[in-house]
């Protein structure tokens, strides 16, 4: 296995989504990707765990919030088992924590999360990344979405972000540009 995967299995009461490494920019596409399939197909809650991630950049938690909105919208959300302290406190800091139960006590999933865990490692793929998936433009475009999700919640992100998402921006014009 990779020093960065996710792995993921549809339960009865929820999609649970393991990361194994840094929750980053190179796997984050496959966590929109899987999210978004589970949405589709009527799912409504999603369970992150990230016992065996060590940190999460900006742009995966970027990806975690539009996907928690999305639940949201669904009648659902996401739950994020066993963050690190210092992950915790990112997302706090950026209010993933008014999208999302971090680490909620007496998650439905507690009793069981051992058993949880061993059956995604048993029978669930990993997913090693999906950046190397995507194009340039279709890579920007990803990293631009999550950071826009991240600038629109509060004034403190849009301030944090801003300069990212218009260096972005210029990028994608560019990268567009070219392709034309």
């Amino acid at each position: 296995m990779t020093d960065i995967s996710l792995t993921h299995h549809q339960f009865d009461d929820c999609l649970w989504i393991r990361c194994e490494g840094r929750g980053c920019f190179v796997n984050s596409p496959v966590l929109k990707s899987v999210g978004d399939q589970y949405l589709s197909a009527g799912g409504k809650v999603i369970v992150v765990d990230l016992e065996l991630c060590p940190g999460v950049d900006s742009t995966f938690m970027g990806t975690l919030a539009g996907l928690a909105r999305k639940c949201m919208a669904a009648g659902g959300g996401i739950q994020v088992a066993s963050p690190t302290p210092r992950t915790r406190a990112a997302m706090e800091s950026l209010g993933l924590d008014m999208l999302m139960d971090i680490d909620p006590m007496g998650a439905f999933w507690e009793p069981d999360v051992e058993t949880r865990r061993s059956v995604i490692g048993s029978s669930a793929a990993a997913q090693n990344s999906g950046m190397e998936n995507l194009s340039e433009l279709e890579r920007t475009r990803h990293v631009l979405e999550a950071h826009n999700t991240l600038r629109s919640m509060s004034l403190k992100n849009n301030e944090t972000f801003g300069y990212v998402c218009e260096t972005l921006e210029e990028d994608l014009m560019r990268q567009t540009e070219q392709a034309d």
